[in-house]
């Protein structure tokens, strides 16, 4: 699928539907306040979504990604209980979710194991150490600096009160960017498309496809950390259940976004686009005060819609 082809079009006219229908059916969802509250189900989840689609396009998964995300903000409160700054903080925390992306690309790359067994075993397992350290318990007492990051805004930094975009949203703004023009503008994209389209013309074209495999994990496992360490600093808090089913979310948002679940083909824009729109979506769905469990239905229920429109619109255009 192209880059701005009909999906991204069809995906942006439902944000506008959205936006509009919600706007005029709940009282202060179109204020700035709500605006900049909706960002915070788009942010975080945008970065592991985005991290997400580039490895189904290679052909693989990361189902232990949001695990990841747990064990990478662990590392980042046992650094600051260690006595350790935040610089430090944050190295732990992506040193750690670096280590967890290449544990799972070694698994697939090197052992030659499917990514979904091996990142279903990696989740239980990162999570797992989560729980086992944690138990009960949270890690709280972070630094003023990271809570900022969670719940400040912009406005914050440059000194202007009036201006109310949050951090977050700036972050997975800049990630979307960077992330779609080294996918979609540099050789090192293509070939990310070309080995999930075909691993085994790719190698015989010269392409290091295990590389770009291995390397896409490490990078999930970074992109994992970086959202820890912002939904880290909004709560104030470590838990074992941290960011507990986001990779359904992250999956939902990757699909729902035009990404083909069978490898080589979608639209980092469109994923951004999906990002958005769900988060939106489900913020709605909250100042309705729609329970958890009908949100999870409905997410579910997105996930099977995003395999089955875009193969159906394909096959109406051909």
């Amino acid at each position: 699928m192209k880059a701005f082809g009909s999906w991204e079009t069809v995906l942006a006219a439902l944000i506008l539907l959205l936006y509009a229908g919600f706007g005029a059916g709940i009282d202060g969802f179109l204020s700035p306040f709500a605006l900049a509250d909706s960002t915070v189900n788009i942010s975080e989840r945008a970065i592991i979504a985005l991290a997400m689609a580039m490895l189904i396009i290679a052909g693989e998964i990361d189902l232990s990604i949001a695990a990841t995300m747990a064990l990478s903000s662990l590392a980042m409160g046992t650094a600051m209980q260690a006595g350790a700054p935040l610089p430090a903080m944050l190295a732990a925390g992506l040193a750690t979710g670096a280590a967890c992306g290449w544990l799972n690309g070694w698994l697939v790359t090197r052992r030659g194991l499917p990514s979904i067994v091996v990142t279903i075993g990696t989740l239980s397992l990162y999570r797992g150490i989560a729980l086992l350290v944690l138990g009960d318990q949270a890690i709280t007492g972070y630094p003023e600096a990271l809570v900022t990051l969670g719940n400040g805004t912009l406005g914050d930094v440059l000194g202007l009160p009036g201006l109310i975009v949050p951090l977050e949203f700036c972050v997975a703004v800049l990630f979307a960017v960077g992330v779609a023009v080294w996918m979609h503008c540099t050789v090192h994209g293509r070939r990310v498309y070309a080995v999930g389209a075909n691993p085994l013309a790719a190698r015989f074209s010269g392409v290091a496809a295990d590389r770009y495999r291995l390397g896409l994990f490490v990078f999930a496992g970074l992109a994992a950390a970086v959202a820890a360490a912002m939904l880290t600093g909004r709560i104030g808090s470590t838990r074992p259940n941290l960011a507990a089913g986001w990779e359904l979310d992250a999956v939902t948002i990757a699909l729902l976004g035009g990404v083909a679940i069978q490898g080589g083909r979608g639209s980092l824009v469109g994923v951004t686009l999906a990002a958005v729109l769900l988060g939106a979506f489900t913020f709605a769905l909250a100042m309705l005060n729609v329970p958890g469990i009908v949100m999870s239905m409905i997410v579910g229920g997105l996930l099977i819609a995003a395999m089955v429109l875009p193969r159906a619109l394909g096959r109406r255009a051909a």
